[in-house]
This record gives structure tokens, sequence and C-alpha cells, in this order.
């Protein structure tokens, strides 16, 4: 029974990595991409690694299991965040479908601080007061 179980989750985190590999094949542009094998291979391989704890069933191997898998959960979205948000300001295109551009106008080109909505007003409010002196 504890086979069964050990080759379900196994096989689920394979099938999970191999829908991250589609998603990357598929999807249109990069922000996507990003967003497919993010989420997907990291629940992947988590899937494998809980599936490898439970066929040794030994504390020294649980804990690295453990520890991998909280690192993977602590650096892939933040890794993915890093290289979404360098890609936007280098400018990749968005698909050309995409409907809503939430960060256009949000940041400062120079800079590349983000703003929120109150803070664009304030700017615009600071640029018209200059105009009108």
């Amino acid at each position: 029974m504890n086979d069964i179980l050990i080759m379900i989750i196994i096989s689920l985190g394979t099938l999970f990595i191999l829908l991250a590999a589609i998603g990357l094949l598929r999807m249109p542009d990069l922000y996507l991409r990003i967003s497919v094998t993010t989420k997907a291979a990291t629940l992947g391989v988590g899937l494998i690694l809980i599936g490898l704890a439970l066929y040794y069933l030994e504390t020294s191997i649980t804990t690295r299991v453990i520890a991998i898998i909280v690192f993977l959960l602590l650096t892939a979205p933040i890794g993915a965040h890093v290289i979404g948000r360098a890609s936007y300001f280098i400018g990749v295109p968005l698909w050309k479908k995409t409907k809503m551009d939430e960060l256009k106008g949000m940041y400062n080109t120079k800079t590349h601080d983000l703003m929120s909505g109150s803070e664009e007003e304030e700017e615009k409010e600071k640029v018209k007061e200059g105009k009108k002196r």
C-alpha cells in the first residue's frame, strides 16, 4: 500500500513537471512562461521529493527533503518576480492580446521605483503645479 502511494505522489510530481514543460512551449510571452514554470515545476519537484522521503523513511533524508522544499518555496517565486520585473523594465513586450498593463505609468523610468495609485496622483499634481508657475 505504501509503495502505491509513493508511486502516485511521484507520478503526480512528474506530471506537474511535464505540464510545466508544455506550458513553457505553449505560453505566448515571457511573463506567462515564468508563471507556469514557477508554479508547476516547484509543485512537481516538491511532490517528487515527498515521494522520496516516504520511500526511504529516514530522519536524515526527510529533514533534507523538508529543507529543500522550503528553500524551493522561498526562492522560486522571488526569482521569478525578479526576472519578470527586470524583463518589464528593459522592455520585453507583453503578449499582443494582453488587455491590461497594470504597471504602465506606475514606475519611475530612471530609478525603477514603483508607485502606488496615490503616489501617481501626487506626481501628476506636482507636474501640473510646475506648469502653472
